[in-house]
């Protein structure tokens, strides 16, 4: 499930978007990949996140980090107040444009940390893995999107 999730948040959902807004309005592709990868990578993904360690901090404890310890529960959901904070501004930016570059860096920056973060520590489980692969994969389109919007 946290596979499929991963896919149509950071891949399918944002193609999507793109190939119809380039359908329906067309223009230059640059700034569609970059407003719409932060829309569905950064703020769904980020707000979901948010929402799920809020509500089952235990999943991103025991399942991403394998901690087992109840205490480490609350970091987890302040870390959930985060993500959801962070996803909404990034979903913000479909109302006011001004937020997307914004939100294009600072979701980069966050995602390359963590993927570093997951990248360094040994023993990962494949939850971990593909928390690493993804977070990584965005940073990087996200980096590019930045540069080719920007021109």
């Amino acid at each position: 499930m946290y596979l499929a999730a991963i896919l149509v948040l950071m891949l399918i959902a944002p193609l999507a978007s793109i190939l119809v807004e380039a359908l329906v309005a067309g223009g230059p592709l640059a700034p569609l990949v970059l407003k719409w990868f932060v829309v569905w990578g950064v703020g769904a993904r980020l707000g979901l996140a948010g929402l799920k360690q809020v509500t089952q901090p235990a999943f991103t404890a025991e399942t991403i980090f394998e901690i087992s310890d109840p205490k480490a529960q609350v970091i987890v959901q302040e870390l959930g107040f985060a993500n959801l904070t962070f996803g909404l501004l990034r979903l913000l930016s479909l109302a006011f444009p001004s937020f997307l570059l914004p939100a294009a860096v600072g979701g980069g920056l966050f995602y390359l940390l963590a993927g570093v973060k997951h990248a360094l520590r040994a023993g990962k489980t494949r939850t971990e893995t593909i928390a690493m692969v993804s977070d990584l994969a965005m940073a990087v389109v996200l980096a590019g999107a930045v540069v080719l919007a920007r021109g």
